[in-house]
């Protein structure tokens, strides 16, 4: 498993680094949430244990109703989080030289 030490420098970071703490403990917070969503990526990549425990079934879902139970406007930061969500997945396929598939990106020289 990776050290999370790179992650905290890719945009969304730091609530990733507490979304894998929270879901490897088995806590069911909005950051665990994330990770959940992220599950495959984050485990390709070598961020999460291969005996780490199974996501919800229906992350997005518990994602929403976690932000709808804290108040406020739920619906934008559910899509707010998603955005950052978004972000470190593309950073980490740019560090890592995979495309979002887990397929390796091969760049062609123009001469």
């Amino acid at each position: 498993m990776q050290t999370n030490s790179g992650m905290q420098t890719a945009p969304g970071g730091r609530l990733m680094q507490q979304g894998l703490a929270d879901f490897i403990a088995g806590r069911q917070t909005v950051a665990a949430c994330l990770v959940a969503i992220a599950r495959t990526r984050l485990h390709r990549a070598g961020f999460l244990p291969d005996g780490a425990r199974e996501a919800q079934p229906e992350p997005e879902r518990e994602l929403y109703r976690l932000l709808r139970n804290e108040g406020g406007d739920a619906y934008s930061r559910y899509n707010s989080l998603l955005r950052e969500l978004v972000s470190f997945e593309q950073s980490l396929d740019r560090s890592s030289g995979c495309d979002a598939n887990g397929s390796t990106r091969t760049t062609t020289s123009r001469s």
